[in-house]
């Protein structure tokens, strides 16, 4: 496979991967931002934590919907992740839940 074949592959696994996401979004409260991952989901739960003098975040979602495009399935029933970085999380209001018109 030559290097612009593999572009072409990424390229088009990206567009489907944004137009999954144009066509979930509207089922999903919260937009969770990890330093690995985006998310969708209905229930999030944030705990810091502190091991060993260190702190690090707990994240617990419910319904949840991962921005990966190697991913096979990207819907998740509960999805777990510990990491020492940033996490944001946004609730989405009905407004932005709407994409845009094509």
């Amino acid at each position: 496979m030559s290097t612009e074949d593999l572009e072409r592959y990424e390229a088009e696994m990206e567009l489907t991967l944004y137009r999954e996401y144009r066509d979930v979004v509207g089922i999903f409260k919260y937009v969770v931002e990890t330093d690995r991952r985006f998310y969708l989901c209905n229930q999030v739960d944030v705990k810091a934590r502190t091991e060993a003098g260190e702190v690090f975040f707990e994240v617990s979602m419910t319904d949840a919907w991962v921005w990966d495009m190697y991913r096979p399935a990207r819907f998740a029933k509960n999805v777990k992740v510990l990491t020492f970085k940033d996490v944001n999380v946004e609730e989405l209001s009905p407004s932005e839940i709407d994409p845009p018109k094509p």
